[in-house]
C-alpha cells in the first residue's frame, strides 16, 4: 500500500520510482535472514524522501537492491518490483542496469574512503563516470567538467583538488567528491546512503547543504537513508520508518514529528536530546531488535513496546500497514492510542508533548 505523494499545496506529483513488495533474503550458515520483507513505496519527481531506522532495519539493503548492488549470493531477491520511469530495475540485464547506474541514478555511498579508488586521482574518478555515459567527451572536456563539479559542491581550489588522491582530502571533502560523482550526469534519481556518517556536526551541516544544492541543480528525486531524525527534519518532505525489514510508519515529516502513529517512531523521537526539557538522561528504546533469522509471528516490535501491556494480539497477529489519515500509513494495532489521550495507554502523551515540535519543524522548513 502506498501513501499519496503530493506537494504541500495538495498537488499530486507523478511517481518516478514505484517499489512494490520488495523482499530480499540473505542465506547464512545459521539460516535465511529476511533482511527486507514486503517493502512498498513511491518517490515522486523532485521529492526528497527520508528512509530511517536502526542499524540492521533494512534501509541500505532496500536501496542497494534496486540497483543490483547487493551481492548475490549470499543475498537473494525473492520477489518484488521496482518501476523506475516505467521500467522494472529488478528485471534489467546487467548491461542495461550499468547504463542506469551513474547515469539516470546517482549514489552517494556511506563511506567515501572505501567507495573511492585510493590509487586514482579524484579528477580521473569523476571523469570515468562522465566518460561511461558521454563517449564523445574529450579528455580536456572531462577534466573541465570535473573541476566544475567540484566547484559546484563547494570543494575549495577545485583545479588543485582534481589532481589529488582521496587520502589527501579530509572526510568532508571526500564526501563532496562522492556527491560530485553522483550528480555528474544529471541523474533523475539520487540515492544518499548515510551521507553524514562519521562527520562532525559542522561538516555534516555543510555536506547536507551541498546535497540539497546538488538536488536543486539536477532536480533529482532523492532517497535519503539515515538514522538521524534531525537530518530528516532538515531535508525530507516525507519519511519512511523501517523496523526489522518492514515499513512500520510512513507520511509527511512534520506530521510524523508532531504526532507519531507507531510506538517505534515514538521511541526514536524520545531517544533524541530535547532543548525544551530538563531531562538529564535520554530515554532509549529498551531491549534489542528481533532476529531476522527467526522473526516473531506477531508484531516485530512487541517485545520492546510499552503500548502492548500484555495484549496477546500483538504477539500472535502481525499488524498490516494501513492508512490512518492525512496521507499516512502505520503498522500498529493500536495506533489511535498514540494521538487520542482519552484512549489511554502508556504512550498517549507524545501528541501533546510534541505540539511545540510542529512549530520547530515548520521553522526548519522555512
Amino acid at each position: 500500500m502506498h501513501a499519496n505523494t503530493s506537494t504541500e499545496s495538495g498537488e499530486t506529483r507523478r511517481p518516478l520510482l514505484e517499489v512494490n513488495d520488495l523482499t530480499v533474503e540473505f542465506r547464512t550458515e545459521a539460516g535465511i535472514a529476511q533482511a527486507v520483507n514486503g517493502v512498498s513505496f513511491t518517490l515522486a519527481e523532485g521529492e526528497i524522501l527520508g528512509l530511517v531506522g536502526e542499524s540492521g532495519s533494512g534501509k541500505s539493503v532496500t536501496a542497494m537492491s534496486l540497483l543490483g548492488l547487493v551481492p548475490q549470493p549470499p543475498a537473494r531477491l525473492r520477489k518484488g518490483q521496482a518501476l523506475f520511469d516505467g521500467r522494472d530495475l529488478l528485471t534489467l540485464e546487467r548491461r542495461e542496469l550499468r547504463r542506469v547506474r551513474g547515469g539516470q541514478v546517482g549514489v552517494v555511498f556511506q563511506d567515501p574512503m572505501t567507495a573511492l579508488n585510493p590509487v586514482q586521482k579524484v579528477g580521473k574518478q569523476i571523469g570515468e563516470v562522465l566518460r561511461l555515459h558521454n563517449r564523445e567527451m574529450s579528455p580536456r572536456e572531462l577534466t573541465t567538467r570535473a573541476v566544475d563539479l567540484l566547484s559546484l559542491v563547494g570543494v575549495p581550489q577545485p583545479d588543485v583538488r582534481v589532481r589529488q588522491h582521496p587520502h589527501e582530502l579530509s572526510g568532508g571533502l571526500r564526501q563532496r567528491v562522492m556527491i560530485a560523482i553522483a550528480i555528474a550526469n544529471n541523474p533523475r534519481l539520487l540515492i544518499a546512503d548515510e551521507p553524514t556518517t562519521a562527520l562532525d556536526v559542522t561538516i555534516q551541516a555543510q555536506v547536507l547543504m551541498m546535497l540539497r544544492k546538488a538536488q536543486q541543480e539536477t532536480g533529482a528525486a532523492t532517497l535519503l537513508i539515515t538514522h538521524d531524525l534531525g537530518v530528516v527534519a532538515q531535508m525530507a518532505e516525507r519519511v519512511i520508518v523501517m523496523y526489522a525489514g518492514r515499513i512500520v510508519e510512513q507520511g509527511p515529516v512534520r506530521e510524523i514529528f508532531a504526532r507519531p502513529r507507531h510506538p517505534y517512531t515514538v521511541g526514536l523521537l524520545d531517544s533524541l536530546p530535547r532543548l525544551d526539557q530538563d531531562d538529564e538522561q535520554l530515554r532509549p528504546i529498551r531491549g534489542n531488535p528481533p532476529s531476522l533469522l527467526n522473526p516473531p509471528d506477531g508484531c516485530a516490535f512487541a517485545a520492546r513496546c510499552g503500548l502492548r501491556q500484555g495484549r496477546d494480539r500483538c504477539l500472535t497477529e502481525r499488524p498490516e500497514l494501513v492508512e490512518v489519515g492525512d496521507g499516512r500509513l502505520s503498522a500498529c494495532h493500536f495506533h489511535d492510542e498514540l494521538v487520542d489521550p482519552d484512549a489511554g495507554g502508556p504512550v498517549a502523551e507524545p501528541a501533546e508533548q510534541r505540539a511545540a515540535d510542529r512549530e520547530t519543524v515548520e521553522a526548519v522548513d522555512e
